[in-house]
C-alpha cells in the first residue's frame, strides 16, 4: 500500500474516532473469531487500539467450543434443546470453570499482550448479573435469564483505564449460579451503560436477504421493519435471537447495534472507522 491510500485510510478514521472517543462500546465476542489464533490477535488488536482512542470498551464473551471440550474430557456429553445447552448442576460447575476461568483470564492475558489493560469479571463479581432459571416447556436446569444489571463494577473498571471483559454466568436470589446467552447478556449490559453501540460478532456477513447468497447483505434495519421481515422468513432461525437483541437494544437506549462477520480480520475497525461499513446495523 502506498503512503497515500495510508494517509487517506486515516483521514477517513478521523472524524469516527472522534465521535466516537468517551462513548462505550460493548462487543460480545465469540464464533470463529474465538476459535482461530490469527482472528483472536485481530480482535485482541482491534479493541486496545479503540481503547488508545479513548473508547470505553466493554467485552463480553461466551465460549461454548471451550465448555464442549471440557465436557468431552469428563466424558459428559453436550445437550442442547431449542439451541440452548441443557445446564445440570456438573454442567454449571463446568460451565463456570471454562468461563469465568480458563476463557476469561486467556482473553484478558491476550489484551495484555497487544498493550491493553484489562480486568477479567463475571457476572457475580459484585451482583453485577442477577437472574432467575428460564422459564422454558422444557426443563434445561441452570440456565437463566436476566432480572437485574448492576453496572457499578463495570464502570469502576472503566475509569480506571481497563477493559472489563465479562463472562456471562449470572447469580441466582437464593445462592444459584445460572448459564446466560452471552448475546442477551451483552444486550442487557450495553442498555443499563447507555452504550453507544452493541457489537455482536458471528460467523456471517450479517442478515441476508438470501440465506445462500452472501452478497445479499441487508446493510441497515430499522427496528419497526423486523416484524415484517420475520413474516417473509428472512429472518429466521439463529438470527432471529440476535436480532431480537439488537432491537431490544436499541429499544433500550443504546445508539447502534450491529451483527459483524468475525470471520474476517478487524471487521469491527472496517466498521466503526470506514464509510461502507460491512455488516449489518440495526437502529
Amino acid at each position: 500500500m502506498d503512503n497515500n491510500k495510508r494517509a487517506e485510510i486515516l483521514i477517513q478514521a478521523m472524524p469516527y474516532i472522534q465521535k466516537y472517543s468517551g462513548q462505550t462500546i460493548v462487543v460480545k465476542y465469540g464464533g470463529n473469531a474465538m476459535k482461530s489464533e490469527e482472528l483472536k490477535e485481530a480482535v485482541m488488536s482491534d479493541i486496545v487500539l479503540m481503547q488508545l482512542v479513548g473508547i470505553n470498551v466493554v467485552l463480553v464473551h461466551g465460549g461454548g467450543p471451550e465448555i464442549n471440550q471440557m465436557l468431552e474430557k469428563t466424558g459428559k456429553e453436550s445437550e442442547f434443546k431449542n439451541g440452548l445447552r441443557v445446564t445440570d448442576k456438573e454442567t454449571i460447575d463446568i460451565v463456570q470453570q471454562v468461563l469465568a476461568g480458563k476463557v476469561n483470564k486467556s482473553l484478558v492475558q491476550h489484551l495484555s499482550n497487544s498493550g491493553g489493560r484489562a480486568i477479567g469479571l463475571c457476572g457475580l463479581d459484585g451482583k453485577m448479573l442477577m437472574a432467575k432459571k428460564l422459564a422454558t416447556a422444557e426443563d434445561l436446569g441452570y440456565v437463566g435469564e436476566i432480572e437485574h444489571v448492576n453496572p457499578m463494577i463495570i464502570m469502576d473498571s472503566l475509569k480506571n483505564g481497563y477493559i472489563p471483559v465479562i463472562s456471562t454466568i449470572a447469580g441466582g436470589y437464593n445462592g444459584e449460579v445460572f448459564n446466560i446467552n452471552a448475546d442477551l447478556a451483552a444486550s442487557q449490559i450495553a442498555a443499563k451503560l447507555g452504550a453507544k453501540k452493541l457489537i455482536l460478532m458471528t460467523d456471517i456477513r450479517g442478515l441476508l436477504r438470501d440465506i445462500n447468497d452472501e452478497d445479499s447483505l441487508i446493510s441497515v434495519v430499522n427496528a419497526s421493519e423486523v416484524p415484517s421481515l420475520k413474516k417473509e422468513g428472512i429472518i429466521s432461525g439463529g438470527m432471529i435471537p440476535k436480532i431480537d437483541c439488537c432491537v431490544e437494544a436499541v429499544r433500550s437506549g443504546v445508539g447502534r447495534a450491529h451483527i459483524l462477520d468475525g470471520r474476517i480480520k478487524h471487521s469491527i475497525l472496517l466498521e466503526l472507522f470506514s464509510d461502507e461499513g460491512i455488516g449489518t446495523m440495526i437502529y
